[in-house]
């Protein structure tokens, strides 16, 4: 499939979301933030979990079978996902914005599995993903840095002292070579805040079991196919917002 094919099924695609798209109820409660520089840090309680009732349209079969069916990208060649094996609350979909935040700006709900996109009319692109282990994750706010199409994974020198057999991969070796067995996968969108690197990553995923689930060293995951999509609609500078 042609890169220029693969555009004009996902252009079809969201026309065809804008069309079916149901209404949708769901709020953000109340945090208390402390803000420093450019960096607002969002506390909550667990009673002041997002939470959302919403209700939205579930793509089609034939929808699902082009999102997430297989893309040649960049050499590559990724494969379909096994999408009947998801939960389909986890599909790319539009939706109605439940974040309150304002067009353009990445919010990841920790807690329900899902990052938004959201968009004007007071819609979102919402996408399930898989995020950080107890105690690896990373809450707040900043800016996506930097963006890259089939990244090299460099993982930082705590998790190469935790687990030594990286040591191949590390920073002062250059890390993993771009693939499809690269763990930031297809894409990867570099949060910084107050102008230093989180060491936090939106990436790609070659393991679709692993949406919905905490798995992950302190990043988040998404399908290869939408980290794509995404990466698409992500402008660098983009605000993200990252809830726990």
């Amino acid at each position: 499939m042609s890169f220029d094919r693969h555009l004009s099924r996902r252009s079809f695609l969201s026309f065809s979301a804008l069309t079916a798209a149901s209404a949708l109820t769901g709020c953000a409660s109340s945090a208390n933030t402390v803000t420093s520089g450019d960096t607002t840090i969002i506390y909550r309680s667990p009673m002041q979990l997002f939470q959302s009732t919403e209700t939205s349209s579930v793509p089609s079969g034939a929808e699902l079978a082009v999102m997430y069916g297989p893309v040649e990208d960049g050499g590559f060649l990724i494969p379909a996902v096994p999408y009947e094996q998801i939960d389909p609350r986890y599909y790319r979909q539009r939706v109605v914005d439940p974040t309150g935040q304002p067009p353009g700006t990445i919010v990841v709900d920790t807690p329900s599995r899902f990052l938004y996109l959201v968009q004007n009319g007071g819609m979102a692109m919402r996408y399930g993903v898989g995020i950080g282990r107890e105690g690896f994750a990373w809450q707040g706010s900043g800016v996506i840095q930097w963006r890259q199409r089939w990244p090299r994974w460099k993982p930082p020198n705590e998790m190469v002292a935790r687990q030594p057999e990286l040591v191949k991969y590390s920073i002062e070796n250059g890390g993993m070579e771009p693939g499809l067995k690269n763990p930031l996968g297809a894409r990867a969108l570099y949060i910084f805040s107050n102008g230093e690197d989180t060491l936090y990553r939106l990436h790609g995923n070659p393991d679709w079991r692993s949406i919905g689930k905490a798995v992950s060293s302190g990043c988040v995951r998404l399908l290869n196919q939408d980290i794509i999509d995404l990466y698409d609609r992500v402008p660098t500078k983009a605000p993200i917002v990252v809830w726990q």
